[in-house]
C-alpha cells in the first residue's frame, strides 16, 4: 500500500510541478478526488519526493551590502537589484531606490546639497513630494554649460526643491572657470558666497561620480581643453562635483581644482549623510576612489557593480 501511495504521489507531483496540470485536471485524469490530489502532493513533499528551490535574486543583497560597509567603513550600504548589468537599467533601479531613500531621510529643517548629472536628474524627478517644513535645497556646484549638452542642473534642483516644499538655491555659474583668479573674485560676491556657505552647512549631500572616459559629461561641456583632458585621463579615476580625484581619492590636478567652484570634497566628509549613488562597470574605479577618499558614508549601488567593487584591486 505504501509503495503504491508513493508511486501515485510521485505521478501526481510530476503532473502538477513538471507538466503544469491543475489539481482538478489531475483529479479528472486519474479519476481521483481533488482533496486526495492535494493530500498526495503534501505527502510527496513530506517524503522528500518534491524539493522546491527558490532562486531569490535578493537573497544576498544584504550580505553584499555588509561586505561593502566593512571594506569601505561606511555608515550604510544599500545594494539594489537590477535585472541586467546594463547602465541605463542600473540607473533606473538605483535612482528609484535613492529617491525613496531621500523621501524617508529628509526631515524638517534639513539642508540638502545636490549635484547634477544624468543619475541625479533621475533621482530628482522620481522623488515624491513630502510634507516637510524648513528644508533648504542647495546646488553644490555651478551648473552653466559652455556647450549645447544639457546637464539638467536646473531641472534637478527644481525637482528636489518641489519635493521638499522649498525654493531652489542655484549656483548660477560655470563649474570650472578659465582661471583661478576670476573664480576667486566671483566667490566674493555676497549672493554666491552665501550659496557656497549653505552647501558647506548642508547636513545631507547627495551626488554621483563621473568617469574620465571620452564620453564623460564633463568632457563634453567645454570647460576643459584637450591637454587638460589628457592629463585627467592619465591621472584621475573620476570626479565628484567636478573635482577630479585619483585612485586613492586625492585631488589629481590642483590647477583645475583651484578653478572649480562649489563644495570642496573634504566638506563631504563632515556631513551627517554623504550619499553616493552610482552603478555600472564603467564607474567601478571612480566609486572605489571616492570611497577610499571617504567622501561618502552612504552608498547606493546595484548588485552587479557592487560585486565588481568587492573584487576590484586598485593597481
Amino acid at each position: 500500500m505504501d509503495k503504491e501511495k508513493q508511486q501515485l504521489s510521485v505521478e501526481v507531483a510530476r503532473l502538477y510541478y513538471q507538466s503544469d496540470y491543475s489539481q482538478q485536471e489531475i483529479a479528472n485524469k486519474l479519476n481521483i478526488s481533488r482533496p486526495t490530489i492535494s493530500r498526495l502532493l503534501k505527502y510527496a513533499k513530506e517524503k522528500g519526493f518534491v524539493q522546491i528551490q527558490i532562486a531569490d535574486p535578493f537573497a544576498d543583497l544584504d550580505n553584499v551590502g555588509n561586505l561593502l560597509k566593512e571594506k569601505y567603513h561606511l555608515l550604510e550600504a544599500h545594494v539594489v537589484f537590477s535585472p541586467i548589468p546594463e547602465y541605463t537599467v542600473i540607473t533606473e533601479h538605483i535612482s528609484k531606490f535613492a529617491a525613496e531613500y531621500m523621501e524617508k531621510t529628509v526631515t524638517n529643517g534639513d539642508i540638502v546639497g545636490v549635484s547634477w548629472g544624468t543619475t541625479m536628474y533621475e533621482i530628482a524627478r522620481k522623488t515624491v513630494p513630502q510634507h516637510v517644513k524648513g528644508v533648504e535645497v542647495v546646488q553644490l556646484k555651478g551648473g552653466i554649460s559652455h556647450s549645447n549638452v544639457n546637464t539638467y542642473a536646473n531641472e534637478t534642483i527644481a525637482f528636489f526643491a518641489d519635493a521638499f516644499q522649498t525654493t531652489p538655491r542655484n549656483l548660477p555659474l560655470p563649474v570650472i572657470f578659465d582661471n583661478a583668479i576670476t573664480k576667486e573674485l566671483v566667490e566674493q560676491d555676497r549672493h554666491i558666497h552665501h550659496i557656497i556657505e549653505m552647501g558647506k552647512q548642508a547636513n545631507i549631500a547627495i551626488f554621483t561620480v563621473g568617469t574620465v572616459r571620452d564620453e564623460a559629461l564633463l568632457f563634453r561641456l567645454g570647460y576643459l581643453n584637450q591637454n587638460e583632458m589628457s592629463v585627467l585621463k592619465e591621472k584621475a579615476v573620476g570626479d565628484i562635483c567636478s573635482r577630479f580625484f585619483d585612485g586613492n581619492g586625492n585631488i589629481c590636478s590642483e590647477e583645475i581644482n583651484r578653478r572649480t567652484i562649489g563644495i570642496d570634497l573634504e566638506e563631504l566628509r563632515l556631513k551627517d549623510r554623504s550619499i553616493l549613488v552610482a552603478g555600472g562597470a564603467r564607474k567601478v574605479k571612480a566609486i572605489d576612489g571616492a570611497l577610499r577618499g571617504r567622501y561618502a558614508n552612504v552608498l547606493i549601488i546595484d548588485q552587479h557593480t557592487a560585486k565588481e567593487l568587492l573584487n576590484y584591486q586598485k593597481g
